[in-house]
């Protein structure tokens, strides 16, 4: 059932704000140059597919959450526009950043809070129960895919600043674009390994937390994990290989940092991870391989029909 009118935000008071927000940001920096040994932390990038030089560029961790909240949009169904309506609203509540504070009881991506009924700590605090949460109530607004984007967005979080979220619609529709895989090869990132532990098994778990148990990762020997593309599905935008793939090829690349994935190959192009130092050879962007190169854009085939994912030691 729906739940209640959630009442509206108000505001801290300016001066303890103030001095949380620094602590905070002193906290967080503290905290990368410990699991990066004092280098910047990773970075990605989405560009516009429409060649009109649009991009975007955010951190590592952001990139790992805005994968989960489409990957769980997707699975659920739910289309292109309802991903980039969570999306920005994730951007404006919490910058795609999993905080456990906020507003009264709010938490997480989306700061939603237990007391309305979104959940308990736990479960809120875990983006792929949030980000299923979030769609369950956007697909409860009638007609929100043709909504203006926070019109949308405000009938599901009723937020005290219903106008905050129309400035990260651009942003959110470049990442949508990408992390759905309308647009190919489009979102690269340094793929620097954080702190959390990596590898096969890692990966196959994290593509079921957020895709489902119909993804069906494959154990492809020694570091690496196939999952499998069905040739039946949408293709991409320029009729190239299935958008299926380019959406798992992504949200790898996204989880890069997290999953100590090294390299990501799919429709004859292959992403690999830099090391910090100005790798060069195309490290943290997407190539052709030497047959994809032959080939030119991919087609149906081997190279379109799997997503082979490899991780670091």
């Amino acid at each position: 059932m729906p739940e209640p009118p959630t009442p509206l935000r108000r505001g801290r008071p300016p001066r303890l704000g103030t001095a949380f927000a620094v602590l905070l940001a002193v906290a967080g920096y503290v905290a990368v140059q410990y699991v990066y040994g004092g280098k910047p932390e990773p970075r990605c990038t989405v560009v516009s597919g429409n060649g009109d030089g649009a991009s975007y560029t955010f951190t590592a961790e952001q990139a790992r959450n805005a994968s989960t909240v489409a990957a769980v949009g997707t699975s659920r169904g739910m289309p292109e526009r309802a991903v980039t309506i969570a999306l920005a609203t994730a951007l404006q509540e919490s910058g795609l950043h999993n905080i456990s504070h906020g507003d009264r009881d709010s938490l997480g991506l989306f700061q939603q809070r237990p007391s309305q009924g979104w959940g308990d700590e736990r479960q809120i605090m875990d983006p792929a129960y949030s980000s299923a949460r979030f769609y369950t109530h956007l697909a409860e607004v009638p007609g929100y895919s043709r909504l203006p984007l926070t019109v949308a967005a405000q009938r599901v979080q009723r937020s005290g600043y219903p106008q905050a979220y129309a400035k990260h619609e651009p942003d959110a529709a470049l990442l949508a674009a990408a992390l759905t895989g309308r647009a190919p090869a489009t979102l690269s990132c340094e793929g620097r390994p954080g702190a959390d532990p990596g590898g096969p098994a890692e990966v196959r778990a994290a593509l079921v937390r957020d895709f489902g148990r119909a993804v069906r990762p494959e154990d492809a020997g020694g570091r690496a994990v196939s999952v499998p593309v069905s040739s039946t599905v949408t293709t991409t935008a320029d009729g190239g290989a299935p958008a299926r793939g380019w959406e798992l090829a992504h949200w790898a690349v996204a989880q890069a940092s997290a999953l100590r994935i090294e390299r990501v190959s799919y429709a004859g192009r292959e992403w690999r991870a830099g090391d910090g130092e100005g790798s060069g050879d195309g490290a943290g962007r997407w190539h052709r391989t030497p047959k994809g190169r032959a080939e030119g854009t991919a087609g149906p085939g081997r190279d379109a029909a799997e997503v082979r994912i490899v991780t670091g030691q």
